[in-house]
């Protein structure tokens, strides 16, 4: 899988994932009707399988990958939808954790001597 499709697979996956989280929030915090829950059920379930996509060895390797993504994801998320831009250390934050996520999934893998 290239670093592109690598990519975008954890962006679609970020997205169903707090879109589908979103929707609890929606129910159970903004007071929503509890039918909202079920698009988001749809999209937990497309976020679980998106994850499968990535070409990884390891569940767990490429789930920590993932986390870096979701944060930056989740920045975007609170600026673009919930209307509040995130400061510079939300800016900062996320950069590291994008950075700790493509050392993970794109670190190179041998024997350890």
């Amino acid at each position: 899988m290239t670093v592109f499709m690598t990519a975008l697979v954890y962006v679609g996956a970020a997205v169903a994932e707090i879109a589908g989280s979103f929707t609890f929030w929606a129910w159970l915090r903004l007071d929503k009707s509890i039918l909202w829950v079920l698009p988001g059920i749809v999209s937990l379930i497309i976020f679980a399988a998106l994850l499968t996509r990535i070409d990884a060895a390891f569940a767990g390797r490429a789930f920590a990958a993932y986390g870096g993504v979701y944060i930056m994801a989740s920045l975007a998320w609170l600026w673009r939808i919930e209307g509040m831009r995130p400061d510079r250390w939300d800016l900062i934050g996320g950069a590291i954790c994008l950075i700790g996520a493509a050392v993970i999934i794109f670190g190179p893998r041998g024997t350890i001597a």
